[in-house]
């Protein structure tokens, strides 16, 4: 028999439990499903990637040594073809997508899944038809795998985040290298040149758009393989020396399995970005406004400046997770006009950038933020929404914050 627990209310549940319970499955939640945890017999416990194993739920099944996976282990138990690994801090979404466009774009049979929604575990059942699979994967699912294996495994890039799940960035980085430790000499790792990584047992591919050096790189504008252009940015629709990464590994993937740029080529120009993620969203009065709400960390604040040639004008800030933005304190002075500071890390963000820059402090207004940096811009600026941490002092998620952003956005006259 089959059980959910879940310890939100019950009431909360009830769609949930008259769902599964149609199907012959039982749900307990709340502290029915705390008293399961600690007292009832199961042979096996399956984690939500979601869940925290700190949390007193999971440790009840730690301490009685019951046997535990994580749903990424469990789906790959199931899969019946290779599968292709993308982790990093920031683009494995926008990678995940390019890889699946393109592949298929050049004959290859492959579905995305994973972190990226639907679940590796939901998509399963196709991997029988498929050439490979193709998933994001996020630390919080490397934390529990066993046999995981990845034929082609993809590594971004590595910055602050999740601390305030991790105890240090030592302890996040020891989940997400997790990908590579169930390779062979037979596999490939797609790795960005500017990390340092452990000694690796697959043939390497190695990609960076701000160092040289590596096997692809980025030159005026076009990104280059061992010397020779491969691939124009300004012939996709993406933006940002960022995007030529995530555009990097997607050719490298294709490299390890064998097919041809110019196969890759024409689904990569015709990919068309996700929402939230250096979204361009209207000019207004010689001012383009960008919507990066994705932008939950440091490093994806740096990465979206880099990208940016004209004066900015900022608008950072959300809920405190401990991240130190003084690493941003040169680029930031160097690239922008000006700063608004935002939510829960305004007064932060302010006394820490004032001395270098105006910064004018929005409070836990965002319509105020919008109001500042209009009045701030001038013509043939960029206003960057890019807040640097999590939505969750303000908004339900990064999606209802960009989304808000948005409409005040074409709200403006």
């Amino acid at each position: 028999m089959i059980t959910v627990l879940d310890t939100a209310e019950i009431e909360k549940l009830r769609k949930k439990i008259d769902v599964l319970g149609a199907r012959g499955i039982r749900v307990l939640a709340g502290l029915a499903a705390e008293h399961a945890a600690a007292e009832e017999h199961f042979d096996r416990a399956v984690l939500s990637p979601g869940i925290d194993p700190a949390v007193p739920l999971v440790q009840h099944f730690i301490r009685r040594r019951i046997e535990m996976i994580g749903e990424l282990e469990l789906a790959y138990e199931m899969c019946q073809c290779p599968i292709i690994g993308i982790t990093g801090t920031n683009g494995k979404t926008t990678t995940t997508q390019l890889v699946e466009q393109a592949l298929k774009g050049a004959g290859v049979k492959t579905v995305a899944a994973g972190n990226i929604g639907p679940a590796f575990s939901a998509r399963v059942r196709q991997s029988a038809d498929l050439d490979v699979m193709t998933l994001e994967i996020s630390s919080f699912q490397l934390e529990s795998i066993r046999k995981f294996h990845a034929r082609i495994a993809v590594w971004l890039g590595f910055a602050a985040d999740h601390l305030d799940r991790y105890r240090s960035m030592e302890e996040y980085y020891a989940a997400k290298v997790r990908i590579f430790e169930n390779q062979t000499a037979d596999d490939w790792v797609v790795v960005n040149l500017r990390d340092k990584l452990p000694p690796l047992a697959a043939k390497k591919i190695t990609f960076s758009a701000f160092a040289e050096g590596g096997d692809f790189e980025f030159k005026s504008g076009v990104i280059h393989f061992r010397g020779e252009p491969v691939l124009a940015l300004a012939d996709t629709k993406l933006r940002g020396a960022h995007n030529a990464e995530n555009l990097m590994a997607t050719l490298g993937v294709g490299f390890a399995w064998g097919v041809s740029f110019e196969a890759m080529r024409p689904a990569l120009c015709a990919y068309q970005p996700l929402p939230h993620r250096c979204e361009t969203l209207r000019t207004v009065n010689g001012v383009e406004w960008v919507n990066d709400s994705k932008g939950t960390n440091p490093d994806s604040v740096e990465k979206a400046l880099l990208g940016e040639t004209r004066p900015v004008v900022l608008i950072a800030g959300g809920k405190d997770k401990g991240f130190e933005y003084s690493l941003l304190t040169d680029i930031v002075a160097q690239k922008c006009r000006s700063v608004v500071s935002l939510g829960e890390m305004s007064d932060r963000i302010e006394a820490l950038w004032r001395d270098r820059l105006p910064v004018h402090n929005a409070g836990w207004s965002l319509e105020k933020a919008v109001e500042l940096a209009h009045a701030q811009a001038q013509p043939g600026d960029i206003v960057l929404f890019s807040p640097g941490t999590s939505s969750f002092d303000m908004f339900k998620n990064y999606a209802d914050r960009g989304n808000q952003f948005r409409a005040l956005v074409q709200a403006l006259s």
